[in-house]
Parts: structure tokens; C-alpha cells; sequence
């Protein structure tokens, strides 16, 4: 009894603090109310804050920031996070962002995340959280639908394309029946635009030691079917195991689309898992033009699409279908006594019976709602406004003295670089990208082709619309004429 009491003592000591954790309703108003007017802040002044904020080490003080006994106030915490946080570097939000692939802030996504995060829902296991569980299986088989894929298929919300690739090469690979002993003789046929997230999939996988073959691409860096077909007919007259093909649908680099209906064909004649890497583009299938571009998607075994790529949500929302979604579940099949009692209804899959993860973050949320209170047209209208949003700036650089562009975008993605007669293009072209940076207006992202030096135009921002694309033009017009004033 007496360690009893010790006990009760001890613990009415602790509550106090402890209940803390849980604001009160009027701490809980006034940070939610500071949140929001940041939140409004932010979007009300989207179109004239600079897209790219420059900034020095200063930024690494973050390293030193205290995390002390008793906390800060509310609006100390919010200033800082404001100006010491997410200020410098890149605004991904930015309509005026035409870097990477540019991500987008829709205000109904944020609000749908708020919400997943306040309920919590164990969003891995359909026993523990049915209604989440349940509207991911919808948003997957509406998915699934879009590509063309039959009943049967499955898949899973990720974090991004890399773990959904990775996923996909795992359920290839154990598709296959490959075995340690046969990694050194697999092979992977890819292309030099293929993301590099498929090199670490295979890798984390195991297949470090398999052979990665890159078929030749046109001029539009696009794969070759015929190489294909032909590569993949000497590596198994040579004793090898052709296994995997990834197709693009939307590269990275130059945004090709590879001949999906042909690699489809070749894969079909030589029973080879056919994945397509359709992160960036997949979405544009809600097009007429992007369903097109994009035929014979349906004929893979596997797709990656990133709703926060194509369908501008936040950024940790990626997905992962399978044609066949028993290779899926096999893939990744468990056993814990604890969870013996998280079954499943008939024909839905439990996350965590399909994916890496244990623990999920209820993303359907911040899917769902947008899609729900939008409606499709909206963002069918905002893919075919990127689409000829990126015709338009071709057309525009293309016009413009000493510019050399990239064959015409078959999505929304091109290059260009800038070759002014008696300069040196490599050297010219960086100190372009610095002085972009530098000035902040518009971002851009570079890489290279062909040993080359070229800036990228990705036009997939929510928020980029006419205006935000002739400022582009025009600011780089500016940079150029400001560089070929200087000496020297």
C-alpha cells in the first residue's frame, strides 16, 4: 500500500505537466488562429513573393536552435517557422517555379492533411481504420481504371515514386522466381532518361549485381523498340535472364513518353514484367491529348503515378498499381501474432498487406477531398492548360535569337540552352542560372544532354498560368541581354 501511495504521489506530481501536451481550447484557438493568418499570408501573397529566395550559411544556425524546458510562445514559434524556416531556398509553390517538377499548394489538400492529422486514423490495417483504409482502395481503383488496368488489379498510396518503384521491382523480381544466384544474369532494360530512383530500387532490392541494359533512344530521347527487341533476343541466346523493362511515361530530364504500345508488344513476346514509370505524367491521361500520348500504358504489369507530381498535391503522395494484385500481396506477405486480428473484407487490401509500410499516414485524405469538392473538369482543365502552356513557351524560346530548344514537349517539359556566337555556351549558360537564381523571379532547374549544359522548362504548377509564362520568357530575355552587356 505504502508503495501504492508513493505511486499516486508521484504521478499527480507529473499531470500537470504532462496535460500540457494537450492545449487547452483557448491556446488551441488562438495557434490554429496564427496558423491560419500565416497560411493566408502565404497565399495571398503566392503571385508576388519571388520563386526562388536566395540565402548563405546563416540558414545552418537552424542547427543551434533551442529546444528548451519550457517551450516558447505561440507567436514566436510561428515567426520563426515563417521567416527562419520556410523562407529561403526554393517556393515550390510558386507559379513562376519551373524547376524539377514543380509541386503545387492546393488549399483543399492542406486542409484534408489538417484533418488526417488532428483524427489520426491508423490508416495501414482495414480492422483498425475501415473508412481509410476503404477510400484509399477507391482512390487506387479509380487509379487503376484511369490506366486502363482490368478487375483485379491493386495498389497502394506511397510516399513518393521511389517507393513506389522500389516496390515494383520487388514484385517483378519475386514474380520471376529470381534467386541470389540469378541477380548476376537478370537484366533490366531501361533507358539514359529512366529516373535514377529505378537504379536504387534495384539496388535496395538486392539486385545491385543484375545487368542494366540502356537501349538506344531517338532524337526525341525516346526508347527504341526495335533495339529492344533485338537486345533482349542476344542476352537470352547468350545464357542471360531477361526480366524487367521500364518505360517512361513523362521522363524527368526531357519529359519523352516512350512507345508504350511497341515495348508493351515486345514485352507480351518475350514474357518479360513490363513496368512503366508514369510518375510525372500519368495524370495527363485525364487529357484527351495526354490519353494519346500515353496508349499502351494498359499493357504494363505495373505503374507508378505521383498525385503530388500531375494532380498537384502536396508533396509525399506517390502510388503504385499492379495489374495483378495477388503478386502484390505475395510480395509482401508477414506474419505477427499481434496483428492476427487485422483481417481483411473481402476484395480489400489492407495497406500494410501490399506495401513497405506498417504505420501510414492517412494521405487519401488530402487526395480525396480536392478531387471530391473540385470535381475532375477542374483538373482535366489545369492539365490541358500546362499542356499548351508548354507548347506556348516552346514556340516562344524557339523565336528567340541564340537559343537552341529541345525537340517540342510531349507533355509539359523541354529544354533549351543559350549559344551566342564567340562565347563559350557551358560557361555562358551557368552564369545565366546564377544570375536567375540571384534575381529570384522565376526558377529554373538544369541538367545535361549529350555532355551539354540545358535548362529545363517544367510547366506543372497549379498556380502557373499565361501571365506566369510570359514573365519567364521575359526574365530570361532580361539575363541574357544583362550578361552580353558585360566586358569580356
Amino acid at each position: 500500500m505504502k508503495d501504492q501511495n508513493t505511486l499516486r504521489h508521484k504521478l499527480s506530481k507529473l499531470a500537470p505537466a504532462s496535460k500540457t501536451l494537450d492545449l487547452s481550447p483557448e491556446n488551441r484557438k488562438v495557434l490554429a488562429g496564427l496558423a491560419i493568418n500565416y497560411a493566408e499570408r502565404f497565399y495571398d501573397t503566392l503571385e508576388s513573393k519571388e520563386a526562388y529566395n536566395p540565402f548563405d550559411e546563416s540558414v545552418n544556425d537552424l542547427l543551434n536552435s533551442s529546444l528548451g524546458e519550457n517551450g516558447i510562445s505561440a507567436d514566436e514559434a510561428i515567426s520563426f517557422l515563417e521567416h527562419k524556416i520556410i523562407s529561403p531556398g526554393l517556393n515550390s509553390a510558386s507559379g513562376r517555379n519551373f524547376g524539377y517538377i514543380p509541386g503545387s499548394s492546393l488549399s483543399a489538400a492542406a486542409i484534408g492533411d489538417y484533418l488526417a492529422a488532428v483524427t489520426n486514423r491508423y490508416a495501414s490495417v482495414y480492422s483498425s481504420s475501415p473508412g481509410a483504409v476503404v477510400l484509399e482502395a477507391r482512390l487506387v481503383h479509380w487509379m487503376a481504371d484511369l490506366v486502363g488496368y482490368p478487375a483485379g488489379s491493386g495498389g497502394y498510396l506511397a510516399s513518393g515514386g521511389s517507393i513506389a518503384n522500389f516496390t515494383a521491382v520487388v514484385t517483378a523480381r519475386d514474380d520471376a522466381g529470381l534467386k541470389g544466384e540469378d541477380y548476376s544474369r537478370a537484366v533490366v532494360y531501361l533507358t539514359g532518361q529512366t529516373h535514377h530512383c529505378v537504379d536504387r530500387a534495384l539496388n535496395l532490392s538486392g539486385l545491385r549485381e543484375c545487368i542494366r541494359r540502356y537501349v538506344p533512344m531517338d532524337p526525341s530521347f525516346r526508347m527504341m523498340p526495335e533495339a529492344l527487341n533485338r537486345q533482349i533476343i542476344e542476352d537470352a541466346d547468350n545464357g542471360l535472364i531477361p526480366w524487367l523493362i521500364v518505360a517512361s511515361a513523362g521522363s524527368t530530364d526531357s519529359g519523352a513518353v516512350d512507345p508504350l504500345v511497341d515495348i508493351g508488344s515486345v514485352a507480351q513476346t518475350h514474357n518479360l514484367w513490363f513496368h512503366v514509370d508514369a510518375a510525372y505524367g500519368g495524370f495527363f491521361m485525364l487529357t484527351s491529348e495526354g490519353k494519346k500520348k500515353l496508349a499502351g500504358i494498359e499493357l504494363s504489369d505495373s505503374v507508378v503515378l505521383d498525385p503530388h507530381k500531375s494532380l498537384f498535391l502536396p508533396y509525399g503522395t506517390g502510388a503504385l498499381l499492379v495489374k495483378d494484385v495477388a503478386k502484390l500481396v505475395s510480395s509482401h506477405a508477414y506474419h505477427a501474432s499481434y496483428m492476427k486480428h487485422a483481417s481483411d473484407e473481402p476484395g480489400i487490401f489492407s495497406p500494410a498487406d501490399i506495401s513497405p509500410e506498417l504505420t501510414k499516414h492517412f494521405r487519401a485524405l488530402r487526395m480525396w477531398l480536392p478531387l471530391t469538392l473540385l470535381g475532375l473538369k477542374a483538373f482535366r482543365a489545369a492539365l490541358e492548360e500546362k499542356l499548351l502552356l508548354a507548347n506556348y513557351l516552346w514556340v516562344e524560346f524557339s523565336r528567340m535569337d541564340d537559343i537552341e530548344v529541345s525537340p517540342p514537349p510531349q507533355l509539359s517539359i523541354f529544354m533549351f540552352r543559350w549559344i551566342p556566337e564567340g562565347g563559350d555556351p557551358e560557361i555562358l549558360n551557368r552564369q545565366l542560372h546564377d544570375a536567375l537564381l540571384k534575381d529570384g523571379r522565376v526558377f529554373l532547374s538544369t541538367t545535361e544532354a549529350d555532355g551539354k549544359f540545358y535548362f529545363r522548362v517544367a510547366v506543372l504548377s497549379s498556380a502557373t498560368h499565361l501571365e506566369e509564362a510570359e514573365i519567364l520568357v521575359q526574365t530570361v530575355k532580361d539575363k541574357i541581354t544583362e550578361i552580353s552587356r558585360k566586358p569580356g
